[in-house]
């Protein structure tokens, strides 16, 4: 923090200059980042009772909350816009409005650099020699692109390093199928193979008519020689070319590059879509969530939208259709010119196909916005409602923590326990514990259970108390639980969580008598999930102890194999199979590992 901040003589040094602030509170954290054409004015308006900024309450709160600014001076507005949207990106400060999804933009990436060129989906466009085409809106349309594209020029889809390993195995699969013309094992020249890429990259390219009209060429061709299975599978290529390019959703009447962006809003959340319009074909839609409420400015969370989604996607269209007027309109548009190389403008029609537009949008930001809250719902039924319904059931305050244990051995050997815990419903997986039995020997699950009880409940890094807890078992267990916690002075409830004859969660054990559960109720499967996850926890850590211990015991007892000598084995070969079939040469291979000592693993595992 900085102690020695007086905000009214800093407010005072503040130039009348472009640039971006940053407001921070008394730890440090950043609070807001803006932008502005005169920071001295923007800045001061902040701390001026009853003057612009300071009308919105969330500012309000905001401004209550400054310990200290700072700001960063531009050599222009729209330099400061670049600053303010890259901060903002980078800090995701708690009081600007922000977009809480980030999507990305696949590409369809060539690589023509290689002697053999594929086609690969890509997240992002790299500085390479490859050639990227895209971004597009929707991805599994790219890998659908991408699929039709190798089967139509009969394109490789292997990893291997041709031309290197050309002829070392076999031609795979695709090839059998009549998908792939096998450069692996040399059955067509580098030459051949560049021009069917040279296909793709055409059609990429929009060229489909010159590609069909080739294809129908050589369906003709192979008509006439009477080649007629070749002839019906490049009849089937034309026809999936014909879908490909013909699958659009909707036309409008121009033909221009268009983004189209409405919003919903209720009392927690805030939904806005974007329709993408590309050569007057609506090609798809997205769907972005912001952190704000139905009682934000619509143009301040539509502006903050604009700045940061424009911010981030590789693709600008000619113009920008919005429901509402976005604040600094200009510079903005200013910015995103600059960003495509030619003019952007933004529109808020309020009539015609274009308002239209706006209008379907703004139904599916509804839609989503509706569906999302019920899913939310129903989400909540499964958890926090079923955490009360369990509370209910048993007679308790609250279940809001569970903590569930188990034990887990093979006749009494390498004794674990394990320990889950769901918080509001949901596993909280950082807050599981896992433990090696100390004291007991032999399968004796109640002192076993007591040992644990008594770790947990005893250690001081595991302070925060659970509501209830939940024993795997029935009357002993819970009573195992409640003598040790009655030892420690604590005062937790304690059930049992009792399976039927079928290994099924039956009901509770809590109180002294059996408490079961209404049929199908989200209490049975919230104690059914706790339950399996706490079996599955323990079991886990069992299995990884035994196979460390098979490991150690086996390797151990080779002559002149210590801790060392095993360790490196096991780096080398990354098995006891692997180790078990290597030769003595192999084994000499190991780093430190003497002839005398890979004799001997080498004798030890052959019986020699």
């Amino acid at each position: 923090m900085r102690v020695d901040f007086h905000i009214e003589e800093e407010l005072k040094k503040i130039p009348n200059h472009p640039g971006v602030y940053i407001m921070h509170d008394e730890t440090d954290a950043i609070l807001y980042v803006g932008k502005a054409l005169n920071l001295h004015s923007r800045v001061r308006q902040y701390f001026q009772a009853g003057h612009g900024h300071n009308n919105s309450g969330k500012i309000a709160r905001m401004v209550s909350q400054i310990a200290y600014f700072e700001y960063i001076l531009t050599t222009s507005e729209m330099e400061a816009l670049v600053l303010e949207c890259n901060l903002i990106k980078e800090y995701r400060p708690r009081y600007n409005t922000l977009m809480t999804d980030d999507k990305g933009y696949p590409y369809i990436r060539v690589t023509v650099e290689d002697a053999y060129p594929r086609l690969l989906y890509s997240h992002t466009m790299k500085r390479d020699k490859s050639k990227y085409f895209g971004p597009f809106t929707n991805g599994k349309a790219v890998k659908d692109i991408i699929e039709l594209l190798n089967k139509l020029f009969r394109l490789r889809t292997c990893g291997k390093h041709l031309p290197k390993e050309i002829g070392k195995d076999r031609p795979c699969l695709y090839y059998q199928i009549g998908q792939c013309t096998a450069p692996c094992n040399a059955y067509i020249s580098q030459e051949d193979y560049r021009k069917n890429v040279e296909d793709a990259l055409s059609f990429l390219n929009g060229n489909h008519k010159e590609i069909v009209s080739k294809l129908q060429t050589k369906m003709k061709q192979y008509a006439e020689e009477t080649e007629f299975e070749k002839a019906a599978e490049t009849r089937d290529l034309i026809e999936s070319i014909h879908h490909i390019t013909s699958k659009q959703q909707m036309t409008t009447s121009g033909a221009d590059d268009r983004d189209v962006i409405a919003y919903a809003a209720n009392e927690t959340d805030v939904v806005v879509t974007v329709f993408f319009v590309r050569d007057g074909k609506l090609l798809g839609r997205e769907h972005h969530h912001m952190n704000g409420n139905e009682n934000d400015d619509p143009s301040e969370l539509l502006t903050a939208f604009v700045k940061q989604f424009y911010s981030g996607t590789p693709y600008l269209p000619k113009e920008i259709y919005i429901e509402q007027p976005v604040y600094e309109t200009k510079i903005i548009e200013d910015y995103l010119s600059k960003r495509r190389g030619n003019q952007v403008h933004i529109f808020v029609p309020q009539k015609g196909d274009k308002h239209k537009l706006l209008v379907l949008a703004k139904e599916n930001a509804n839609i989503v916005l509706k569906q999302d809250m019920e899913r939310l719902k129903r989400q909540e039924k499964r958890t926090i409602g079923a955490t009360k319904e369990i509370a209910e059931l048993i007679g308790i305050e609250k279940a809001d923590r569970m903590e569930a244990f188990d034990i887990s051995n093979i006749s009494g050997t390498l004794s674990v326990a394990s320990m889950v815990v769901f918080e509001q419903g949901r596993p909280k997986k950082n807050a599981y514990r896992k433990f090696r039995l100390q004291t007991v020997i032999g399968p004796d699950d109640y002192a076993s259970m007591k040992e644990v009880l008594s770790r947990r409940f005893t250690d001081a890094k595991m302070d925060i108390m659970p509501d209830v807890i939940m024993m795997d078992g029935g009357k002993g267990q819970v009573n195992i639980a409640l003598m040790v916690l009655d030892s420690l002075g604590i005062d937790i409830p304690v059930c049992g969580m009792v399976k039927d004859d079928n290994h099924r969660t039956r009901g509770l054990y809590f109180n002294n008598k059996e408490v079961s559960f209404p049929k199908g109720s989200e209490a049975m499967n919230m104690i059914t999930a706790l339950q399996d996850e706490a079996h599955r926890f323990a079991i886990e850590y069992h299995r990884q102890l035994r196979s460390k211990h098979q490991v150690h015991s086996i390797l151990d007892e080779i002559p002149g194999v210590g801790a060392a000598r095993r360790k490196a084995l096991l780096t080398h070969f990354n098995n006891v199979d692997s180790i078990k079939k290597a030769s003595v040469e192999e084994l000499s291979e190991v780093p430190g590992m003497p002839k005398s000592t890979a004799i001997a693993v080498y004798k030890f595992f052959h019986g020699e």
